[in-house]
């Protein structure tokens, strides 16, 4: 279809179109183009990336209830995925060094390689999904991507600390 003909969509209707469009991509998984990870191995990955992105203020450890925070599940539900990433290798449990009764999470070697490959994954899911945009317009995607996901992550500070 020719669309050079048709007039631009108006800005109320292109912002009216966001939610729906990230729905969509919620629901296809669009990251996962070619299923080579796997539902676990994804779920995996959130927990990882976690724990790798350390805190998010001064004095905070990772621990299950930041991972549960962050992730907005139960306690339960983040005990378990945790457990789950340490019976794969992927994190280990140690002592804080800042409260000896507290248990912070690490990654293991086997966790950062896992997150490694999943990066390389999505780089290459980014790369296929967008291999017929002009190079231009990938990689400015990708910068309105990143500043749009930090400034969520801004905005999830600012409302968790007031």
């Amino acid at each position: 279809m020719d669309t050079s003909t048709q007039p631009p969509p108006r800005a109320a209707d292109l912002l009216d179109a966001v939610g729906p469009a990230f729905s969509r991509l919620r629901r296809a998984q669009a990251l996962n183009v070619e299923k080579q990870v796997s539902r676990k191995d994804f779920t995996r990955t959130l927990v990882l990336n976690i724990v790798q992105d350390g805190p998010d203020q001064e004095g905070q450890e990772i621990t299950v209830g930041v991972v549960g925070e962050r992730l907005a599940v139960d306690p339960s539900v983040a005990s378990r995925m945790v457990s789950d990433c340490i019976s794969a290798g992927y994190l280990i449990r140690a002592a804080s060094q800042r409260d000896g009764r507290r248990t912070i999470l690490q990654l293991t070697p086997e966790g950062h390689e896992t997150l490694a490959r999943f990066r390389r994954h999505q780089r290459a899911a980014f790369e296929r999904i967008t291999q017929d945009w002009p190079e231009e317009e990938r990689l400015e995607f990708a910068r309105l991507l990143i500043k749009y996901v930090d400034s969520v992550g801004e905005l999830q500070h600012e409302s968790g600390s007031a």
